[in-house]
């Protein structure tokens, strides 16, 4: 009993340094389009339909902000042309907002490539996704 106990302890604290070692390794960092882009979709009807919506893109690189922040207008230009034609069911859903937030994650990331070489983009996030 006596032994397992240190034994126990080493074992915790290497576990506990492995995951401390992962994290760091995973220095992630956040670009928020500001302001948040505004648009209009598709909608049925006369009523004209809008979305709201904030964007965060998660690179691995820190240095690769500048890069995306150097091409801000052209993704942000992309996500507009996305969210524009979208139909309003495809708005509206839990499901068709996971297909927008993939088809813009990954437009942004093809068009990262064709300008810099590289796909920086890990994420991309909506934290606020409002629409009428």
């Amino acid at each position: 009993m006596k032994i397992l106990i240190p034994l126990l302890c080493l074992l915790t604290s290497l576990i506990g340094t492995s995951a401390f070692a992962a994290e760091e390794q995973n220095d992630f960092s956040y670009y928020g389009f500001e302001p948040e882009i505004v648009t209009n979709y598709i909608s049925k009807g006369k009523k004209l339909g809008f979305v709201r919506i904030s964007v965060e893109l998660m690179v691995k690189n820190p240095a690769d902000l500048v890069a995306v922040e150097h091409h801000d207008p052209l993704l942000r230009s992309a996500i507009v042309e996305i969210l524009g034609n979208q139909t309003e069911e495809k708005i509206k859903s839990l499901t068709g907002r996971e297909e927008i937030r993939r088809e813009c994650y990954d437009t942004v990331n093809q068009l990262l490539t064709k300008e810099t070489g590289q796909a920086a983009v890990v994420n991309l996030l909506f934290t606020r996704y409002l629409y009428d």
